[in-house]
């Protein structure tokens, strides 16, 4: 017979408390520490957190637990269980003074015990992390902390989004150490705290341990140690084959084989069986306390069973004592989920709507049996369970007011939902919660968008303008339509100007308000062609005079950035600054955290856009932590790592561009944002020489640009992208196809930022395609291999067939004048615009054609040089380079092939750098074909017996035993391309096998560390 329900003995995870003992050393020492510990039900998650926690000496210790209602998860549960903890340890007032600034407010929206929360908005949100931070930050400042956040699977988005940032600025925090626990088998493939963990295991001072079932042999110790005595071979083998080393299943069983009886057949039998063997009256209660979840307040349950003190203590005690619960605080906890999971999905159907209704009842005669906001959110849940539809809607509806209050979006949209998809089930809904469909559909509009949920909010709003009759209720039609305008225009989709011209016309102008602020100020922001320009700066200027009017920092901030915008360019951008500067004066005096935001982007969008590439990637990255402080990490965190990637790439520190680019995409941002950063990610691949991942990257980005309408900063770097990646495949023929279709049909001339790189690219193209004896006047690109001359395929849609030998080539010429011209009409402002015209007119040679050929090869070589330079000036390694060789070209075309050889080797150090391998395939191939910086002198830079440095790359996977496959994945080429490079490599080293190729290249030392 069992003697202890539960071993005394921890076995088999000194490894695990090794892990968190260590961390918990580095918290004292003040390095942040983070542990994830996963493992599937039953492996001791929970035991393993109890023995280090026993063993943690003087440390502080904060645990709290997510919480499953049904589901979904309640907001912030393991956050409000902590804060109630320390209030019962501190009091109300000890806690107070460790806040920093001694503003609790915020705090209000997790324990009503801190009064009246302050305003809603993503800044309320904000304010509530950044005071959970700072509390953690002040206590961790007496003693070491060690925060439990346990149940990880079930947390909701809010305690995730708080969660993870807690774990990324715990730097700040000093001695703080954080463990999380969660199932492992409870993540499938879309759960969606998988992307989270994957985010967090990505962070420096973030470890996880993965708990693994027991051996033989510890099973075994654990067996003793419950039995007192060690298990006969055949019951522990018995024993051990069925629960496979699962601690709670070899508990179970033990207690199972110890009665005598056999062995249950399931595990739902064998989790039932500890309960069965208790009083009826104990398993009747619970019954009734597994509809209340994982844990149950004593008054609760009290108060749902009907039982005096006296009856509830006597039903309870067996439970307790047979280890079924466990005394949690004021309440009480199943030992294991398991067995709550079991108990509850055992109930009949009948018993368990009654039980959830008896629950709701319980909790409407007294709401305050439960804390706010979780009686609010628990009420929703039983209703909801119990198949009552009008109360399930009442409650959904209250619940989503104090998800609210929480600033928990996510869960206030879940429950908005909820009160739509029961609406036509009630029939007296508007009464019972005094609001009509239409209120409900605004206001679920504009927490979708809150939340992130972007398509959902604008056909909510459309559904919402629908029912609205907009000459009977102007005020309401216009809040939806500028809640549309905002959605439409964040997802590139048409029609924004017209909701928000609209909306313009249906706020009066008098007396002045600040809805009509906020329609003008969102107008002015949304207006961007040059035919647009005088209603914006109007619209701006009416908005900026009705914020100071109504004193609305938010509306007056915007409206200053939007007239910043208007007024000054790039080669203004000192006068910009200021300007901004001022807004985020602005802004910060009014708490309008969301204009602050908009203030890093425009500052950073600015900086970048004048050639500042240093100045703009600092600003961005300070903007991505503030956003990340203000809760705003998905929508302006990510729009902010947009602005980042941009001069990382610009600099040429591709690896931190891509390292930063990945991190926003973990928190699986808004469409049109990941396609920004996913066009990134194209422009390094393609510079790398990685066509397929570019090819990859730029469907994915594809996809979403077909469903929207988008700017031009949106859709011009996508085109020349696809022109780049058709160039790279090869297939000329269509390349000059989109370059023709886009200079037919696009007006490229209202956006010099972005038109300047088409054109270039455009440029390059063309010239890739003309032989060099066919350019007329005097077009000096750098050479490439021409295109074949056509094969007679029809060319162009719209633009002219051509059904010719050497059509390819004729049509390319007849793009040349348009081109160009276009590069004639087109201002450069700002040096990073200069630098792209001057690398425009050094690719299409002088405006009058030069006749002689010295001539012409020293004006050629004075224009790469001058683009060469304004790219170094910039520090743009990439554009440098190619302009370098451009002029290594150029130099040795005027007879100078000391000059060349300079040129070109600066180039392929650049490129080299950059592992920019198309580039650098180039510079191999030409300084071989003129004999300078060809295979005799490249051989000391690594580039012995004319290996391309393709080829060098695949030689150094074959060095390492790769296979081709293994290579292709590697490089992101195909199997093929490995094979034919591999040919070609011992077509060169004269090797039989790659075996002797390897060993060619360990002989020469050719990758060898300098």
């Amino acid at each position: 017979m069992s003697i202890h329900a539960v071993s005394p003995l921890f076995v088999g995870r000194a490894r695990e408390l090794a892990v968190l003992g260590d961390a918990l050393a580095r918290a004292r020492a003040g390095v942040p520490s983070t542990v994830l510990v996963g493992g599937e039900a039953g492996v001791g998650k929970t035991r393993l957190v109890g023995e280090f926690v026993d063993r943690a000496d003087d440390a502080m210790v904060l645990v709290g637990g997510c919480l499953e209602l049904g589901t979904e998860g309640l907001p912030f549960a393991p956050f409000t269980a902590v804060l109630r903890g320390l209030v019962r340890e501190l009091g109300r007032d000890g806690v107070a003074a460790l806040v920093p600034g001694g503003t609790t407010r915020a705090l209000a929206r997790l324990l009503p015990e801190f009064g009246e929360p302050d305003k809603d908005g993503p800044e309320a949100r904000a304010r509530l992390f950044e005071l959970v931070l700072g509390l953690l930050e002040r206590l961790a400042e007496e003693r070491a902390v060690v925060l439990v956040v346990e149940d990880a699977h079930w947390a909701d988005r809010s305690t995730r989004d708080l969660l993870s940032f807690l774990v990324r600025y715990q730097r700040t925090a000093g001695r703080l150490l954080i463990v999380v626990t969660y199932r492992t088998d409870e993540l499938h493939r879309t759960h969606p705290l998988r992307p989270m963990l994957a985010e967090l295991g990505r962070v420096e001072w973030v470890a996880r341990a993965e708990l693994r079932r027991l051996t033989r042999r510890e099973a075994i110790a654990q067996a003793a140690s419950i039995l007192e005595r060690e298990p006969s071979p055949a019951d522990m083998d018995l024993i051990y084959a069925r629960s496979e080393g699962n601690p709670l299943f070899v508990e179970a069983l033990l207690s199972e084989a110890g009665g005598g009886d056999a062995l249950p057949e399931s595990l739902r039998d064998l989790l039932l069986a500890s309960v069965e063997r208790l009083p009826e009256e104990t398993q009747e209660l619970l019954r009734v306390a597994s509809a209340g979840g994982q844990r149950i307040e004593h008054d609760l349950l009290s108060a749902v069973a009907g039982l005096d003190e006296s009856a509830l203590s006597r039903a309870l005690r067996p439970a307790v004592a047979g280890n079924v619960l466990v005394v949690d605080g004021e309440g009480y906890s199943f030992r294991h989920a398991l067995i709550r999971e079991a108990l509850h999905d055992d109930l009949l159907p009948g018993e368990h709507t009654r039980l959830h209704t008896r629950y709701a009842e319980a909790l409407e005669r007294d709401l305050s049996i439960l804390p706010a906001p979780r009686g609010a959110i628990e009420l929703a849940h039983h209703w909801h369970s119990a198949h009552d539809s009008t109360w399930a809607l009442v409650g959904a509806w209250h619940a989503a007011a104090a998800a609210r209050k929480s600033t928990a979006y996510d869960e206030q949209l879940g429950m908005l939902s909820r009160v739509l998809e029961l609406w036509d089930q009630v029939p007296d809904a508007a009464e019972r919660i005094g609001c009509d469909r239409l209120g409900v559909l605004k206001q679920i509009a504009t927490v979708a968008h809150l939340a992130g949920e972007y398509e959902r909010a604008i056909a909510l709003a459309s559904a919402a303008l629908a029912e609205l009759d907009q000459q009977a209720d102007p005020i309401r039609t216009a809040v939806v339509l500028r809640q549309r305008g905002l959605t439409r225009y964040d997802l590139g989709r048409p029609g924004y100007l017209d909701d928000l011209r609209r909306a313009a016309e249906l706020v009066p102008a008098d007396p002045p308000s600040k809805l009509r602020g906020q329609v003008l100020e969102t107008l002015s922001r949304m207006l961007h062609g040059p035919e647009d320009w005088s209603e914006k700066v109007a619209t701006a200027e009416q908005a900026r005079a009705i914020a100071r009017e109504v004193g609305d920092a938010n509306v007056g901030a915007h409206a200053l950035i939007n007239l910043t915008w208007a007024r000054f360019g790039y080669a203004e951008i000192e006068a910009q600054m200021a300007a901004f500067a001022e807004a985020r004066g602005i802004a910060s005096g009014g708490d309008a955290y969301n204009a602050l935001m908009r203030c890093a982007i425009s500052e950073s969008d600015a900086l970048e856009g004048a050639g500042w590439h240093e100045r703009a990637a600092q600003v961005a990255r300070d903007g991505v932590e503030e956003a990340a402080h203000y809760g705003l990490a998905r929508t302006s965190g990510t729009f902010l790592a947009i602005n980042l990637a941009e001069p990382l790439v610009s600099l040429g520190r591709w690896d931190e561009a891509l390292q930063a680019i990945e991190h926003a995409l973990d928190l699986t941002p808004p469409a049109p944002y990941r396609a920004s950063l996913q066009g990134f990610v194209t422009d390094i691949a393609l510079a790398r020489g990685q066509f397929d991942r570019a090819e990859q990257m730029l469907g994915a980005s594809r996809s979403v640009l077909s469903r929207g309408t988008y700017r031009d900063q949106t859709v011009l770097p996508h085109l020349c992208r696809e022109v780049q990646l058709l160039q790279g495949r090869g297939q000329m023929e269509e390349a000059v196809r989109t370059a023709a279709r886009a200079l037919e049909e696009r007006d490229l001339v209202i956006s010099p930022r972005y038109a300047w790189p088409v054109l270039v690219t455009f440029a390059r193209l063309l010239l890739a395609v003309v032989p060099p004896g066919l350019r007329s006047g005097g077009v000096a690109g750098p050479t490439a291999p021409p295109a074949q001359a056509g094969s007679g395929a029809s060319v162009g849609a719209g633009v002219g067939a051509v059904q010719a030998p050497g059509a390819l080539v004729q049509f390319a010429l007849s793009l040349m004048p348009r081109l160009r011209a276009l590069g004639q009409e087109l201002p450069a402002v700002g040096d990073l615009q200069q630098a792209h015209r001057l690398t425009f007119s050094a690719l299409t040679g002088p405006e009058t054609p030069i006749e002689d050929a010295a001539e012409l090869a020293a004006w050629q070589l004075k224009a790469w040089d001058l683009a060469a330079g304004a790219w170094a000036a910039l520090r743009q390694p990439y554009a440098e380079a190619r302009s370098t060789m451009g002029a290594a070209q150029a130099a040795l075309a005027a007879g100078d092939r000391q000059e060349a050889a300079t040129r070109l080797t600066r180039a392929r150090e650049l490129a080299v750098h950059l592992g920019a391998t198309p580039l650098l395939e180039q510079i191999d191939v030409f300084g071989r074909r003129a004999r300078i910086g060809g295979s005799e002198e490249t051989a000391a830079d690594g580039q012995p017996l004319g290996l391309t440095a393709r080829e060098l790359e695949v030689l150094r996977e074959v060095a390492n035993g790769r296979s081709n496959r293994e290579i292709a994945e590697a490089l992101f080429i195909s199997v093929k391309t490995v094979s034919v490079h591999v040919s070609n490599i011992l077509a060169k080293l004269g090797a039989a096998t790659r075996g002797e190729a390897a060993a060619t290249a360990h002989r020469l030392h050719l990758f060898d560390a300098p």
